[in-house]
């Protein structure tokens, strides 16, 4: 019988329930603790899901004693400050993406991490389930024989309120960092790391933040990424890799929990139709993941290294620079 993993969790919002109920998907995951700003919430959060440990501070949660590893679910300009917290308490961290804001703060995440010797990884939840996996293996394989161009696109239509944290500068809003990590993630895995040059174009709204973007990902070998992100406009969420040799359809949603992909190779037109069913909700696969690479030993996990989140928050650097787009806080 396996220890279970005792879990932190920092957050209460949406997306730290739904990772709490990708970890009731695993028997060795020990949903321990959960900390908010504030006790109420704290005890709302954790008195609905069974989670016994209930603290009205971050700091509390990270010296609970009774915790292994933390998930940090609270805004993305809040994880580097909460990371170095946790690290610094001589916990292990999964970090909700995008990790932090610009590259500046992961490297103080990433210095923390080193000092503590502790595992930290991004929360890249898509490069953990199933489908992605194995569309991954077919486009190494060589199934497709040389990819050639890649697309992919991540958006959606928000609520125009200008304060809300999709648009609010002071809280780094905007598409790229929300969800344009998404397909910039899938180019990076799919075409094997990062482009030799890019170029982008973004429409910046009233509050100074990129409502819509897209880019254009150029490598070595004259492959071609198309990528979009929007908070504006709803996309489609599938996504494309084609080859020289065939070609490989995505289904939606590629960026989460994906069903599946058709595999089409030569001449063929019909298309051979591949799913591996979900355990969970998806979330589940990075903790197990996580959960494994702490057993091991390990400080980083070798599908999402410290070096592939340095990749993300650089790309993204770039593409804000070609924009002008700066937060009032950096």
């Amino acid at each position: 019988m396996t220890t279970p993993i005792r879990w932190g969790i920092l957050g209460t919002g949406s997306i730290a329930g739904q990772f709490v109920e990708g970890l009731r998907a695993l028997p060795d995951a020990d949903v321990r603790a959960v900390g908010s700003r504030t006790l109420e919430r704290a005890e709302a959060f954790g008195g609905e899901r069974g989670i016994p440990n209930r603290h009205g501070s971050y700091e509390a949660l990270a010296s609970d004693p009774e915790v292994d590893v933390i998930y940090i679910a609270t805004p993305h300009p809040m994880h580097a400050r909460d990371s170095i917290l946790c690290l610094e308490h001589g916990k292990h961290v999964v970090c909700e993406k995008p990790v932090t804001v610009n590259s500046g703060e992961l490297e103080q995440v990433l210095g923390a991490a080193k000092a503590s010797g502790k595992f930290f990884m991004e929360a890249m939840w898509m490069y953990f389930t199933p489908n992605i996996r194995l569309a991954e293996s077919l486009v190494r394989d060589g199934a497709i024989g040389k990819v050639r161009m890649l697309t992919a696109h991540f958006g959606f239509q928000a609520d125009a309120d200008e304060t809300s944290r999709l648009l609010n500068p002071d809280l780094a809003g905007g598409a790229l960092l929300d969800v344009g990590i998404y397909p910039i993630a899938f180019a990076l895995l799919m075409m094997g790391g990062v482009p030799k040059r890019m170029t982008s174009s973004a429409c910046l709204g009233q509050t100074g933040v990129d409502e819509q973007s897209a880019y254009l990902f150029e490598y070595e070998d004259g492959a071609i990424a198309q990528l979009s992100s929007a908070v504006t406009t709803t996309t489609p969420y599938d996504a494309w890799i084609l080859g020289d040799a065939g070609r490989i359809h995505v289904h939606a949603p590629f960026w989460g929990r994906c069903p599946g992909y058709t595999l089409y190779q030569g001449d063929d037109e019909e298309g051979t139709y591949v799913s591996e069913p979900l355990r969970g909700n998806g979330y589940d696969y990075e903790a197990e993941a996580a959960m494994q690479a702490i057993r091991d030993g390990l400080t980083e996990h070798p599908r999402m290294p410290h070096r592939r989140s340095q990749e993300f928050m650089a790309t993204m650097d770039a593409l804000r620079a070609q924009w002008g787009l700066r937060y009032p806080f950096e």
